[in-house]
């Protein structure tokens, strides 16, 4: 084989930003081998096995890739998925229980399992008023988010995305006096001044019974859900969005609904 015929290096790394919807200082990362071994230690841990053509493939791919190129080597890893970590988080919602995975608090992949709904279930869904006919709203996308980090205190980036939230679900850009949005942002000033995380308002002192809060709601869009991860990643200082929060529960719904057409 000459020299003109043997295989070349790539000549650029393989980043998140071409392989996942992801923004801000993740985008730019290389993927590196052990971001892919934690991911697939986080697939391992809640489905028993890694994905075949899940979001750990995709990233060893990538490593393997990147390790081909000279752009990494055995062992490292991102800063981001060392300092932020790399999740793999579950929500059940009705009819359904969505798999998220995270790389640095950004959504890297969503997974839908539809579950069937039994009488007891059905029962105790009218009792909780959801429609399991119907599609998911902006109020439950917020309840859902209490489940997954209800205890998480309550900072501008959570307040920043539940007034998004609010926003879209009425339909005006004026913050109820008094609302959830309101409530949120009076959290989030409380919370700068204390110390103690014990001592702070978590999300779930906010968002518990959302829906009866909300002056107005709806069924949650993509376009929602872009609002709300918009505003939440402008007001963290690292530009991501925590796993399983506000950003991450809306987003999911969002996906459900275009996956249900509903």
């Amino acid at each position: 084989m000459s020299q003109q015929e043997q295989p070349r290096r790539p000549q650029e790394p393989v980043k998140y930003g071409d392989v996942f919807e992801v923004s801000g200082e993740l985008a730019d990362k290389t993927i590196a081998p052990e971001d892919a071994n934690m991911m697939q230690a986080a697939e391992t841990r809640v489905f028993g096995h890694t994905q075949k053509g899940g979001t750990a493939a995709v990233m060893q791919s990538a490593a393997t890739a990147n390790k081909r190129g000279g752009f990494v080597q055995q062992g490292d890893a991102t800063d981001v998925a060392a300092e932020h970590g790399v999740t793999v988080a579950q929500t059940d919602v009705p009819g359904a229980r969505v798999t998220t995975e995270f790389v640095g608090g950004q959504v890297v992949g969503q997974h839908v399992e539809p579950m069937p709904v039994g009488t007891t279930a059905a029962t105790d869904a009218e009792t909780l008023g959801l429609n399991l006919q119907s599609a998911i709203t902006i109020g439950e996308a917020l309840e859902a988010a209490v489940q997954t980090a209800g205890n998480k205190p309550l900072d501008q980036s959570d307040a920043a995305a539940i007034q998004a939230a609010e926003v879209r679900a009425s339909g005006t850009s004026v913050i109820a006096p008094g609302g959830i949005a309101a409530s949120a942002q009076s959290a989030a000033n409380h919370n700068a001044t204390v110390d103690r995380d014990e001592d702070k308002i978590k999300l779930v002192d906010v968002l518990a019974g959302a829906t009866g809060k909300l002056q107005a709601d709806k069924a949650v869009t993509r376009q929602d859900a872009e609002g709300v991860v918009s505003a939440e990643l402008r007001n963290n200082p690292n530009l991501t969005t925590h796993p399983g929060g506000v950003a991450a529960s809306v987003t999911a719904a969002a996906r459900l609904n275009e996956k249900a057409d509903i």
